[in-house]
């Protein structure tokens, strides 16, 4: 078991993954997390579609690498689709105001980092990918999804268990204390 920095700091865009299938419990237990996740006004404004069979995934990876990035995603035999659900906010006034912050977007990155992390802690790698062609996706699962596919994760099991370094701003950059 990690503890919570240590999963934070585990967790990296993976680009390599086995040909090993990632069983359904595990998935699910990812699926759960991002269930919890905290939401403006409990809206919850996600739903998540596995693709778990390796020639769909095979066939989906190449919809994931038509702009010229995700190339790695054909070496993924698990790919999670991330759907935008309407948003459920509260009514009156104060709704409004709620409903022009658009936290739709926002409670979806939550809703994902939780199901990452999640990963991360079972031993899985994960890579949020927000180039796609979302047509195509759509017309190779047969879906007529009105929700718009927000995000698209590959997620299986890394090749290497390197972890990067991490390249991020310092601390002291980022952060100012009203003292």
């Amino acid at each position: 078991m990690y503890e919570v920095m240590d999963i934070i700091n585990r967790r990296e865009s993976c680009r390599g993954y086995q040909n090993i299938p990632v069983e359904k419990e595990v998935l699910l237990n990812c699926i759960e997390a991002a269930r919890l996740a905290p939401s403006a006004c409990n809206s919850q404004p996600w739903s998540y579609y596995v693709v778990n069979n390796p020639q769909t995934a095979s066939a989906m990876a190449k919809f994931l690498q038509e702009d010229g990035f995700n190339r790695f995603a054909d070496q993924c035999s698990t790919f999670i689709i991330v759907l935008e659900e309407p948003a459920q906010l509260i009514n009156g006034a104060t709704g409004e105001k709620m409903i022009s912050q658009r936290f739709a977007s926002i409670d979806i990155g939550l809703s994902v980092m939780q199901l990452c992390l999640q990963a991360t802690a079972q031993g899985l790698s994960t890579c949020i990918m927000g180039s796609f062609n979302e047509e195509k996706i759509k017309h190779l699962l047969q879906k007529d999804w009105t929700q718009k596919i927000r995000l698209v994760i590959a997620i299986g099991y890394a090749k290497s268990d390197t972890i990067r370094k991490k390249i991020r701003k310092p601390l002291n950059e980022i952060v100012t204390f009203d003292e």
